[in-house]
């Protein structure tokens, strides 16, 4: 049978910051705030007989840790256990906060417990110097430069502690949630070992970012890697969803819930496989990320932005890179240059 062509959202209701719907029996949909263009973060609270699990978190501010504070207090039953799919401040933000809070333990993958205090201790290969290193030979200019390095640890201010220990999570196990077996499915590109949480007998899929309706999730090269392909990684990791029924209800990080793995993950590779092209029809001459920034984003960016933007520029050269498309260019600089091998070299 083949795959639908389009998503269908089967909820048409949108929670309020703070707030949650029933999405199915015994799953809550909670919508948090988040200070940036991308502005929610869905969270999901799973019954557990006498308790519930908490998946994510939410950015590490004192308003939603207010909103929480009314949401907890709303639950009739104690939180028994915290997961947290990846590290980024959306996500893990609060589970400390949440933990000492209310007692319930973390869980989580080891490279996502790793990738959090490599960033929020600034250590080699992950500060905010090494990262303005890396853009400044990817062709950033000084004024953007400035900027990002004005902004410190950024990290640190959606996360404000970090939990010391944690239960691990490992790709194929099963977690005992509410009577049935929610397994979890790692993925790469996005984050070192981002963990999705799938329940074969309800057909739901709480996807994190790996999986997202509307936007497509950023893939980004870290300074301590830098000739990385976490692209090429990520596009492998959802063709595994096309594995999973048709009928699965995808529970994203940002956007609505939705039926239609199969053509998402479609759009998803297409999109990539588009912005390639796009990349080498520009690198006819050799460019830096930072001159192909408007290929791939013909938009005004913000500083934010733009750190997520070099990332995600530097992570589909180095897929062109390592396919053979592109080749570096060494004009003796200590810049990074790309350009097609499609053309001869001088």
């Amino acid at each position: 049978m083949n795959a639908p062509s389009t998503l269908h959202f089967p909820i048409d209701e949108t929670p309020e910051a703070g707030q949650w719907l029933t999405v199915a029996p015994g799953v809550q949909w909670l919508r948090m705030p988040l200070p940036f263009a991308l502005d929610h973060i869905n969270l999901w609270i799973l019954d557990d007989g006498d308790s519930v699990t908490l998946v994510d978190t939410g950015f590490g501010l004192p308003d939603i840790q207010a909103l929480w504070d009314a949401a907890l207090d709303r639950l009739n039953k104690p939180v028994g256990r915290i997961i947290v799919t990846h590290y980024h401040p959306d996500h893990l933000g609060l589970a400390e906060w949440l933990s000492q809070r209310t007692g319930a333990p973390i869980s989580m993958t080891q490279g996502e417990f790793l990738m959090g205090h490599a960033l929020w201790h600034q250590l080699p290969g992950f500060s905010t110097e090494d990262m303005l290193a890396q853009f400044r030979r990817h062709g950033l200019d000084a004024t953007r430069l400035g900027a990002l390095e004005k902004r410190g640890n950024r990290y640190r201010s959606g996360v404000p502690s970090l939990p010391n220990r944690y239960n691990r999570l490992i790709h194929g196990d099963r977690i005992a949630i509410g009577g049935h077996d929610w397994q979890v499915i790692v993925g790469y590109g996005h984050a070192p070992e981002h963990a999705a949480l799938w329940c074969p007998t309800r057909d739901l899929l709480i996807s994190g970012d790996m999986l997202l309706p509307r936007i497509s999730t950023n893939v980004s090269v870290f300074a301590a890697t830098p000739h990385d392909d976490p692209l090429r990684r990520f596009l492998e990791s959802i063709h595994h969803f096309n594995d999973l029924p048709e009928r699965t209800l995808v529970l994203p990080s940002h956007g609505r819930p939705f039926q239609g793995i199969r053509a998402r993950v479609s759009q998803l590779v297409t999109h990539h496989a588009e912005r390639c092209d796009e990349l080498l029809a520009a690198c006819q001459e050799p460019r830096t990320a930072a001159q192909l920034l408007e290929t791939l984003f013909p938009r005004e960016l913000d500083t934010h932005q733009v750190m997520f933007a070099m990332g995600e520029a530097i992570a589909h050269l180095n897929y062109l890179a390592q396919g053979r498309d592109l080749r570096e260019v060494d004009d003796g600089d200590d810049v990074v240059r790309f350009i097609s091998t499609a053309l001869p070299k001088h």
